[in-house]
Parts: structure tokens; C-alpha cells; sequence
């Protein structure tokens, strides 16, 4: 469970032992765990009542997040908080507002493609689409970037990532006292660190009043109703977990979408044709366009069922009564998680599962948004991804603008040619970064 690949390593497991709909296993002295492989029992694990909690680590609860959606136990005050994030982060009204802040993101980004470009003759496009994605989340949740204090956030994001991530014993063996690694001491360090930043902010705003003039996330939790107000400690937690789950995931399944790109000079080819025809030279792609560009969707779902970027450690739910899955009876308290990696790559389930063919989804339609548990990468049931749509949303139009403005390709250096190798951390990341080169197709007048 340590290894960069458990998601594969549990995948085989399942697959030799012929325990693919469901196989139990223990962790550590007393922690039972169930793993599905096979859409039916993820169906009964991710849309059943009975799997309606989060089994939370050490870590995550010293990073606050047990008072924030992801991790909250159900119940009223969770429910609060999704009601809160469906009718005020996520709706469709205020996704559609953000365009504009998408687009401006989106200008960045092409400016520090061409930089690289001119500077060294070939672009990391790593750093390039976290910047982004970190500018994109902080304008959306606080409003603007916040500057030196928004870099500060940004770093405390990455530090947060290696905590949260790193497998930690203290999570499976009842010895409370020992920290292991220090995960324990840097996480309470962290959170002090994120309390002291973010408190700050909300306690600036309030100073300024004419909150309900702002379209910002933490504007609009402070103009609610009195009956919905989150206390600053709550709200803390809750911005926090917005910056954290909206910055990196964005960011990697880009890089995995460009690297495929690249990789696939056909595939690319056939997307820009399809922009060029619908949307022309004349100007920019926008969230408008996107319901016309079938197979740009099609490239984003074929990577999502190949690279999918929670492909194991983000669903893990935990039984809260005893529960028969598959006929067999699970105790309550028994970890269940679902290996959305084994089922998108089932050769019972997908026909070619190692090969990138977007066009399977212009034959099929196949919902992403978890209702068909053959490729639900944002999760399925209560506990379903609230930022589906919205993130979703911002991909599919970064895609779009980054394959209206530029020709990618590999570089001419063997050494340097892209490399599909994965690394599993808190999401399935590309082991080596994306190098490569960015030519400007066509010159495309401002909107």
C-alpha cells in the first residue's frame, strides 16, 4: 500500500486470486479492508448508504480536513457544507460567471509556454499548468491571487500533498504516541501554519464589509443567512480543502492529457481540426463551444479511463453498520475502496483497455459524472466529487485553448521523450515531468 503502484499491484492481486468483485485483506493489526474491482459492487459500495462516511487518516485530520466536505462525517453539519458548495461554488451560475477568470488564466498560460519557448526551445509544462491552476482556485475562493501570501499558500498546497500522501503505520498499528517519520509534529505544524494564514484573510475581509457585493467563494459564505453561517474555525477548514483538492488535480490530468498529445500527433491533428471548424481563427474557444467539440470531450474521458488521477487511495469509504456486498457480510468500521484503475483497464469491461483510442466515446456514450461505474472518475453517490462540473469544465477549456494556439510535439532528444511512467501519491501523477515543444499554429485575434 506504500508503493507508487498499489493501484496495479492490488489490480493483479484481484485478477490471480479471481477476486475482482470483491477481495478482503487486513492492514496493520485491526484494520479491515474490502477492495472492488468490478463496477457492480462499486456501485453497492459508492452509491449505498451504508458506505456513507470516509475512513480519515492521521494526517488528514491534522490538516483540519474532518471539518471540511471531503472528509466530514455524514450528517447535518455535512450536509450543510454540500449545500453550501452546490448552491454557491458549483452551481451552474456561478461556473458559468468564472469563465472570464478562466480565460485570463488561460492567457497566462500561453504567454509562459511562449516564454519557454523563446527562452530555452522547449517548455516543462508542469509548473507551468500548477501555476494556473493555483491562480485559477485562489481568484475563484479569495477573489484574487493574494500575492506573496497566495505563493505562501501554494507551498503550504505542495507540503500538504507529501503529508497526506506518505503511507504512515501510526494510520494502522494503535500506537498513538509514536510518530513515525514525523508525519504527526509537520502536520500540526502545517495546520498551524494554514489557521494563521487563512484566518487572517477572513478576519481582513469581514474588516471590509460589502461582502455581498464580491463574487468570491469566501464572500458569499460570509453574506449567508445567519441559520447558515459557518463559525471562522469551520470556515477555515472548509476554504483550505477548496485550495487543496482545486489546485493539483486540474493541473495533473492536463499534463497526462498533453503528454497523450503529444505521443499521438494524430489524435491532436484531428482535435485542432475540429476547433479550427467549429470555432475558426477569429477567436478564442469558450465554455460555449465545448458541447460542439465531441472527440476534444472524447480525448478527455479516454485519459481519464487510462490515467484516471484518483485511481485507488481517494475512495475509500468506511461501513458504518454491518452490510452485505456481493452477498458477503462486511462488518461495521471495515474500510471498503473501489479500484477505479482495475475496472477502466478490465479487458471483460473495455475492449483494447491499454490502447489510447478516444473514438470508443463517439461510439458509445458514456457518462463520467458517476453514474456509470465503468468510468466514474469523479466518484459516485453521496460522497460523488461536489467540483465535478466546475473542474471538468476548466480542463476542457484549457485543452481547447492550448491546442487552438499551439502544435505540440516531442523533442528531438531520445533522452528526453515523453515517458508514460506513473507515481501514485495523493493522485496518479506522470513520474518525470512533460517536456516538450510548443510551435504557434495560427495567430488567433483576441475575443
Amino acid at each position: 500500500m506504500g508503493s507508487s503502484h498499489a493501484h496495479r499491484k492490488l489490480a493483479c492481486l484481484a485478477t490471480s486470486l479471481g477476486s475482482s468483485r470483491l477481495m478482503p485483506f487486513t492492514l496493520g493489526l485491526n484494520t479491515r479492508v474490502i477492495i472492488s474491482s468490478h463496477p457492480d459492487t462499486a456501485r453497492e459500495i459508492l452509491c449505498g448508504s451504508s458506505f456513507s462516511d470516509r475512513p480519515i487518516k492521521e494526517s488528514a485530520r491534522a490538516l483540519m480536513f474532518e471539518r471540511a466536505i471531503g472528509f466530514a462525517p455524514s450528517g447535518k453539519y455535512w450536509s450543510q457544507l454540500r449545500r453550501i458548495a452546490a448552491n454557491h461554488m458549483f452551481s451552474p451560475r456561478r461556473i458559468s460567471s468564472l469563465e472570464s477568470l478562466r480565460q485570463r488564466v488561460a492567457n497566462d498560460m500561453i504567454k509562459n509556454v511562449q516564454f519557454e519557448m523563446n527562452e530555452r526551445n522547449m517548455v516543462e509544462l508542469k509548473w507551468i499548468l500548477k501555476k494556473g491552476s493555483l491562480n485559477n482556485v485562489l481568484e475563484s475562493v479569495f477573489g484574487s491571487n493574494l500575492g506573496v501570501e497566495g505563493e505562501k499558500l501554494g507551498s503550504m498546497v505542495e507540503e500538504g500533498y507529501e503529508l497526506i500522501s506518505e503511507f504512515n503505520w501510526a494510520d494502522y498499528i494503535p500506537l498513538k504516541f509514536v510518530d513515525f517519520s514525523g508525519v504527526k509534529k509537520r502536520c500540526h505544524k502545517l495546520a498551524g501554519q494554514v489557521n494563521c494564514l487563512i484566518g487572517r484573510i477572513i478576519k481582513e475581509r469581514k474588516k471590509e464589509g460589502n461582502v455581498n457585493t464580491k463574487n468570491d467563494f469566501l464572500s458569499v459564505c460570509l453574506s449567508l443567512p445567519k441559520e447558515d453561517q459557518l463559525s471562522d474555525a469551520d470556515l477555515v477548514a472548509v476554504l483550505w480543502e477548496m485550495v487543496f483538492r482545486g489546485t493539483d488535480t486540474v493541473a495533473i490530468l492536463l499534463e497526462w492529457i498533453m503528454a497523450r498529445m503529444v505521443l499521438h500527433q494524430d489524435v491532436q491533428a484531428k482535435a485542432q481540426k475540429e476547433i479550427d471548424t467549429c470555432v475558426g481563427q477569429g477567436r478564442h474557444v469558450q465554455d460555449s463551444d465545448i458541447p460542439n467539440l465531441p472527440y476534444l470531450q472524447a480525448i478527455v474521458k479516454e485519459v481519464l479511463r487510462l490515467h484516471p488521477p484518483g485511481p485507488l487511495l481517494s475512495w475509500a469509504r468506511l461501513a458504518i453498520h454491518d452490510v452485505h456486498v456481493d452477498k458477503f457480510l462486511v462488518p461495521a468500521g471495515t474500510t471498503a475502496m473501489v479500484n477505479m484503475w482495475a475496472i477502466t483497464h478490465d479487458p471483460t469491461i473495455w475492449k483494447d483497455p491499454w490502447a489510447f483510442q478516444p473514438e470508443r466515446f463517439i461510439k458509445e456514450e458514456v457518462s463520467i459524472m458517476g453514474s456509470d461505474l465503468r468510468l466514474a472518475p469523479f466518484g459516485s453517490g453521496r460522497r460523488v466529487c461536489p467540483g465535478r462540473v466546475l473542474g471538468l469544465t476548466t480542463v476542457q477549456l484549457w485543452l481547447a485553448r492550448l491546442l487552438q494556439e499551439f502544435k505540440w510535439s516531442p523533442l528531438i532528444s531520445s533522452s528526453q521523450q515523453v515517458d508514460l511512467s506513473e507515481c501514485l501519491k495523493l493522485s496518479l501523477e506522470m513520474k518525470n515531468p512533460l517536456v516538450c515543444c510548443a510551435v504557434n499554429r495560427v495567430h488567433v485575434l483576441p475575443n
